[in-house]
């Protein structure tokens, strides 16, 4: 008996380790990802409702921090090539959230036992995020590409304009902003809009 109630504990264990951190199949096709990992939509309908972020903001901005991957973080770096330095940042998860924003929203948005690799939570960070980005910089929650550049430079940073000597993060907003109005014309032709 002591031997099956072990081996039902392992298995339980194990069932709820890792998780399924994998990316999508299809990322370039908002209901194709919504019909995978419907999951992932209903978290994000939720953070809509909660804080009025349109899923495809929501979605673009997954996609371009994290390639839908849950568990993702940022490249180490390294000294002459070869020294591992540690990594670039402390982002990590669905959001790319900062271990200091995420303990700030943790402590004035979400739940206590909120997880950066969990797409409900991160979801919801992202909504929060860009609730707190309308407040108090007046971005439209459905602009995709300034809501982003807030979210990658922090709002100080943008409101110093620190992106507007990155070419390459303006390049990557307007993609970010592309995606969106991709996924946007996709969940309406499938009626998840």
């Amino acid at each position: 008996m002591k031997k099956f109630a072990f081996l039902a504990l392992a298995l339980l264990v194990a069932s709820c380790g890792g998780g399924n951190y994998q990316a999508p199949q299809n990322l370039d096709d908002a209901c194709a990802l919504s019909r995978e990992r419907p999951a992932y939509f209903r978290a994000m309908k939720r953070t809509e409702s909660r804080w009025g972020v349109p899923v495809y903001v929501q979605m673009a901005t997954i996609h371009q921090e994290s390639r839908f991957v849950g568990n993702a973080k940022t490249p180490f770096k390294y000294a002459l090539g070869v020294i591992p330095l540690g990594r670039q940042s402390s982002a990590y998860g669905y959001s790319q959230a900062l271990d200091a924003t995420w303990e700030e929203y943790r402590a004035q948005g979400g739940s206590r036992g909120a997880r950066r690799n969990r797409i409900q939570d991160a979801t919801d960070f992202i909504g929060w995020y860009m609730d707190g980005t309308t407040k108090s910089l007046g971005i439209p929650k459905t602009d995709a590409m300034n809501q982003y550049l807030a979210y990658h430079e922090g709002r100080g940073g943008y409101s110093r304009g620190s992106h507007k000597s990155k070419p390459w993060l303006l390049a990557v907003a307007r993609k970010v902003q592309s995606r969106a109005l991709m996924y946007r014309a996709q969940l309406a032709s499938c009626g998840r809009l």
